[in-house]
């Protein structure tokens, strides 16, 4: 019998490893992708956390994993199958088994959006990314574009860009949404060409991307855009879908929550970007898994 379970292995997940070790509690951290520092695993800078401007993200992930790991948590690679409320205690099914803990912390994270057009699914691995800095490597002094207007996006093609000999930053709007910062930073890009008011409406390929179907939301028209890679970086959804009929969660599917982390069911918690809140960043996500614990270590005092 564990003290405290936490599933997900990310920010949230590893500072709630990292809290409930120094707060005495037996820690079983569950990773259901077999890696460790969850989504900045594939950001090249983490320019925003406190302390450590600069840091790249797979660096970041790997200390936030390692210190769990001195503190004394334990882990498990395992998927999630679901959460049974046993009263004084819960049990988390897997895959391969049930563990049974007295509290449990979700911070399972989200997960990239699709585009949901032709040749997305056929052509993933063959062109078509959903993380810059994973394949961008690939395309090196060749034409990529990537889609969306957020910081993602925005930061997907200022890593492309280093390598590539063109990028089209494709935004279904007329202005991007993503940081000043950053968008100052793509505009002077030069090899960086904005696409606004435009979304893709099919992926082109024969065995390997060929380039896009672009339509301009406002007038119609379709276009063809020849390109060798399209990193998709339209947003993410929480992955939650294990919980669902046992924590109240919005229509989105986010864990319904306030910055304690208490659910409706006694004795589960949910940190990170699985939680209801408006900013999802590495920054909150550590305050998240440390206030969960906070709460767990309330509920087990009694």
């Amino acid at each position: 019998m564990y003290d405290l379970i936490v599933i997900g292995a990310g920010p949230a997940g590893l500072t709630a490893g990292i809290y409930g070790t120094r707060a005495g509690l037996k820690t079983l951290i569950i990773e259901g992708e077999g890696t460790y520092g969850g989504q900045i695993l594939t950001t090249y800078d983490v320019d925003n956390y406190p302390g450590l401007p600069g840091i790249g993200g797979f660096e970041l992930g790997t200390k936030f994993k390692e210190h769990a790991e001195n503190a004394g948590a334990e882990f498990k690679d395992a998927m999630v199958v679901k959460i049974l409320d046993k009263g004084d205690h819960k049990t988390v099914v897997t895959s391969a088994e049930e563990i049974d803990a007295r509290t449990v912390i979700v911070a399972t994270g989200a997960a990239h959006n699709h585009l949901g057009v032709p040749g997305e699914e056929e052509m993933a691995g063959a062109g078509v990314s959903y993380c810059a800095t994973c394949d961008g490597a690939f395309f090196r002094n060749r034409t990529t574009v990537v889609v969306g207007g957020g910081d993602v996006a925005l930061e997907d093609a200022l890593f492309l860009a280093r390598a590539c000999k063109k990028v089209y930053l494709v935004h279904r709007r007329d202005a991007f949404r993503g940081a000043k910062k950053l968008q100052d930073a793509v505009l002077a890009s030069e090899n960086i060409e904005p696409v606004y008011d435009s979304v893709v409406t099919e992926i082109k390929g024969d065995g390997m991307v060929t380039g896009v179907t672009l339509k301009n939301v406002k007038t119609g028209e379709e276009s063809p855009l020849e390109a060798d890679g399209v990193f998709i970086a339209v947003g993410t959804h929480p992955i939650t879908e294990f919980a669902a009929g046992l924590l109240d969660m919005d229509e989105k599917g986010y864990i319904k929550a306030d910055e304690t982390g208490v659910t409706n069911v006694a004795g589960i918690f949910v940190a990170g970007d699985a939680r209801t809140k408006k900013l999802r960043q590495v920054v909150t996500a550590a305050s998240d898994g440390a206030n969960a614990v906070n709460s767990a270590t309330d509920y087990l005092n009694g």
